[in-house]
């Protein structure tokens, strides 16, 4: 039996398959099919409009018309977490907060490592001669899940009272020794000053800053000026929430080193 209510409808025209919308609607009734964002089930879309927001090219909208009703119980059964505020939005494959388990510190000190590298690299993770950098080869730091700054909500769990690391996405890839350097002990978000949304960055830490008591921030970036956005959306955030945290910054060179931290 069908209703009349509020539904989205989306102008597959408009539409270019971005996936922006996904994680807006907590209910998960939007999906990418075929290149086209898609309302999977038309119990599942409540109607409130959330994803419309993200949508940059206007695709999505609301519309009153006949359609079958909520069905809040099906939503529940097919996301059993939806109505849990620690949950992130679970239109998205990888929006489920994950708290991991990083090795105990015994086991930590007593694991073996693996130096990658060639001649001159005489310590775990130094650089060898002719500013040769060698990988280090352990396990990873990372204590939580997701770490996309979009993915991440305020009141995430692992954020209270974090220390912040705030990571520009190029830094992950060009620093082999991350794990141990930078993100050990460290809640890890990272994104990507020159393409992400700006202003949505800016509005997040805001309310991270507002909610979480974050004890320290640290901004790591490219030596690129494209990432020298970074810190400024992060000390942005700071003065929307009227925050200061103390923190520092620091800049990695293409090949990998840590040019700079101030």
């Amino acid at each position: 039996m069908k209703v009349l209510r509020k539904i989205i409808e989306i102008d597959a025209e408009l539409c270019n398959g971005c996936g922006n919308c996904v994680p807006g609607c907590a209910e998960g009734a939007l999906q990418i099919v075929a290149g086209k964002a898609r309302v999977v089930a038309e119990s599942y879309c409540d109607g409130l409009g959330a994803c419309i927001g993200d949508c940059p090219t206007g695709a999505l909208r609301l519309v009153e018309r006949e359609a079958a009703p909520f069905d809040e119980e099906a939503v529940a059964r097919r996301h059993p977490a939806a109505g849990d505020s620690l949950s992130l939005p679970r239109g998205c494959p990888s929006a489920h907060i994950m708290i991991l388990d990083p090795a105990a510190s015994c086991a930590e000190a007593n694991r073996p490592r693996e130096i990658l590298g060639g001649k001159g690299a005489t310590h775990e993770g130094e650089g060898g001669r002719d500013g040769e950098v060698h990988a280090w080869r352990g396990e990873s730091a990372l204590t939580h899940w997701p770490v996309k700054i979009r993915l991440v909500p305020p009141h995430a769990p692992f954020l209270k009272g974090a220390d912040l690391l705030v990571l520009a996405d190029c830094a992950a890839l060009a620093m082999p020794t991350l794990h141990r350097d930078l993100i050990k002990g460290k809640v890890a978000l990272m994104g990507c000053p020159k393409f992400d949304d700006v202003q949505g960055y800016t509005e997040k830490f805001a309310d991270i800053f507002r909610i979480a008591d974050i004890r320290s921030v640290t901004t790591v970036i490219m030596e690129v000026p494209c990432c020298s956005g970074l810190p400024m959306i992060v000390k942005k955030g700071m003065a929307e929430a009227n925050r200061h945290i103390s923190g520092e910054e620091a800049v990695v060179g293409a090949a990998g080193g840590i040019l700079r931290r101030r």
